[in-house]
Order: C-alpha cells, then sequence, then structure tokens
C-alpha cells in the first residue's frame, strides 16, 4: 500500500501519466489532499470513477492519522493529541497557538511534529529520551500530524501558520524522510508552508547539520545545547561526542554562513543542575559575538528527577547572558499542565 500523502506534486503527476490519464488530474487529487482532507480515495469525487477504482486496486491509498486521545490546556491555547498513524504506531503531535498582533488577526498556529517512535539520543531530562528508541515515521506519517491538526483548524476559519520539527524523536536521525516531508509541506502544489516558517530542532548531529546546509532551503535551525562545556553535556545527553559543544557551534557557522539563517541554540534551563550564574557566564563567554540566538527553556516536569528553576534564577540567568551582548529570549510557557513535553503523553496513555 502507498500513502499518496507521500508523494510529492512531481510524483503525483508522473503517477496519472504512466496510467493514462492527462497531468491535469493530478492536482485533482493534490487539491483535495491539502484542503479538503479527503479519509477516503473515493472521497474526492472530481476524479473520474475509473480512475478512483484504479488507484485502490493498484494499492493507493490516503493513510490519515487517527486520533485516539487528546489533551487540551487550561487556556486552549496547547492542544497534545496522539495519533493512531495505521502501523500499530501512535504518535505525539502538539498545536501551539499565540495571539495575533493585529486586531481581528488569527492567532499564529504552530505544530509541533514527530518525526520517530522515541530516541536513541538518551537525553536524561526528556521522556522521550527516557522511552528508548522505537521506530522512524515515514514522511506521509509526518505529513499526516500536520494535515490533522489542518483540519481541526479549518473548522475555526484558522491555519496553520509555522512547523517545528521539535516533537518525539531526533530528526537528523530520520533526515531522508524528514526532508521528503518537508518539501513536500512546502512545495506550492502540495501543503504551501512557507520554508522560513520552518524550525528543526536538533539534538547536534554535526553530519546532518552540514547536509542540511545543502539542501537549498530557507529552514530555521535550533541546536539544543543545555550546557556551555563537554563534561556537563556528556551527563546530560550520553550520546553527546568528547567535544560536542565545539563541534556544534562550529556547525551552527556553517550552516548560517551557508543560507544566512540565524541558528538558535536551545538551552533547557534545569534547577540545581546548569542554571547556576557561573555556568550563565560560562555559557556567555562561549557564545558572545557568535550571532546567534540562545532560547532560554525553563524544563517541563518529566518522569525524572529534574525540576524548573524559580522565576527569579530564570531572570538572572537571562540577565547575564544579555548583558554579555548574548542575544537570548524565554521562551513563553506552554501547555505545562497537560503533560505537553515530547513524549510525555504517550508515556502516560500507553506506558
Amino acid at each position: 500500500m502507498t500513502d499518496l500523502y507521500r508523494l510529492l506534486p512531481e510524483e503525483m503527476e508522473q503517477l496519472v501519466i504512466d496510467m493514462g490519464y492527462p497531468r491535469y488530474r493530478a492536482d485533482q487529487i493534490l487539491l483535495p489532499l491539502y484542503y479538503k482532507f479527503p479519509k477516503d480515495i473515493n472521497d474526492i469525487p472530481q476524479l473520474p470513477k475509473k480512475l478512483r477504482q484504479e488507484l485502490v486496486e493498484s494499492g493507493y491509498t490516503i493513510g490519515s492519522a487517527k486520533e485516539t486521545h487528546r489533551v487540551v490546556s487550561d487556556d486552549g491555547e496547547t492542544t497534545k493529541l496522539l495519533l493512531d498513524l495505521n502501523n500499530d504506531n501512535a504518535v505525539e503531535t502538539v498545536l501551539m497557538q499565540y495571539p495575533s498582533s493585529k486586531i481581528g488577526g488569527h492567532p499564529r498556529s504552530t505544530i509541533c511534529v514527530s518525526t520517530q517512535i522515541g530516541c536513541a539520543m538518551g537525553c536524561v531530562f526528556c521522556a522521550t529520551g527516557q522511552m528508548g528508541f522505537k521506530t522512524n515515521l515515514a514522511a506521509e506519517h509526518i505529513v499526516s500530524q500536520v494535515i490533522h491538526f489542518a483540519e481541526i483548524l479549518e473548522k475555526r476559519g484558522e491555519h496553520v501558520t509555522n512547523l517545528v520539527f521539535m516533537g518525539m524523536g531526533e530528526p537528523m536521525a530520520n533526515y531522508d524522510e524528514m526532508i521528503r516531508a518537508i518539501r513536500i509541506l512546502t512545495h506550492d502544489r502540495g501543503f504551501g508552508l512557507g520554508q522560513r516558517h520552518i524550525t528543526i530542532s536538533t539534538i547536534g548531529i554535526v553530519s546532518g547539520i552540514d547536509k542540511l546546509a545543502e539542501e537549498n532551503l530557507q529552514i530555521g535551525l535550533a541546536i539544543s545545547l543545555h550546557s556551555p562545556n563537554n563534561k556537563l553535556r556528556k551527563e546530560l545527553v550520553p550520546t553527546a561526542g568528547p567535544n560536542s559543544v565545539e563541534d556544534i557551534i562550529d556547525a551552527g557557522r556553517r550552516y548560517f554562513k551557508k543560507t544566512g539563517r540565524r541558528v538558535t541554540f536551545e538551552y533547557a534551563l534545569m534547577d540545581g543542575i546548569n542554571d547556576s550564574p557561573e555556568i550563565a557566564e560560562e555559557l556567555s563567554r562561549l557564545l558572545k559575538g557568535n550571532g546567534s540566538h540562545v532560547n532560554l527553556i525553563p524544563i517541563n516536569p518529566t518522569a525524572g528527577d529534574f525540576r524548573r528553576p524559580s522565576t527569579n534564577r530564570v531572570y538572572e540567568f537571562e540577565r547575564i547572558l544579555t548583558n554579555a551582548g548574548v542575544n537570548c529570549t524565554i521562551r513563553v510557557e506552554k501547555g505545562t499542565e497537560i503533560s505537553a513535553a515530547c513524549g510525555q503523553l504517550r508515556t502516560d496513555i500507553i506506558g
């Protein structure tokens, strides 16, 4: 069986041509797929019945994700779903909404997608890392996560504005499927999302960062740093190499030089672990003049023993970086009360 959400528009066009139909039939499939959200090939009535039958007989399907669990934050701005991908695997996807800067405007709606079930990186503070690696997701399963929320938003008169690869798994460890999904989601005959509205978050797989820089995509890159020195980073990220701090900062520089896109370093603040003024000073010396941006993230509680720092401690950390000339912000907290950190809902429901 081949999911139609797997095909790039050019591949869809070649498919209908090879089946003996004019190329415009491809657009009669693509338009409904990304804007009408059919659940079955026979839900595309503009296609000739014969073509629909031939697609089904040839093993083509529309593998829409099926929602099995939903939790919504108290303010209604964060929704987390557990989706069944029709392959006995359940994946988490999160919608985070932020008020529009325009009076009466639509909210900014960011979808946080997963690229794997579980993760092999082993970050000790991450619920997904504690789960271990299960499997990679195919491109169509990544696309289906976005489509599912797009349909929910469409019913509200809203739409997807941004996409972040910050859910379950390490995107760079599933590189080819991730890139295929991005090309489908940004294609003007596909989902049509602007490339600059997408960010990929990685724990720091240098080969993947360098490869991404050569893709000719205007994608944002966020690298999870979490420590200014290799000793502490190795404790937090057991799979990190001996010189991982220097390696990922150098990779970030190369990415910026090649793409012109500023790199963000994500820094999860953990009480008593990596949030001291001394560590802030060390981090500021490391990144001063780098031209990058630091996103400070007070950690969401997980199944581990890590706690978020006090508000005063978070602001002190930010103040030290800012005074040193390092551009930084504190991430707006979303969905803490619904276990919005990646991996938590699946762990709670499935175990």
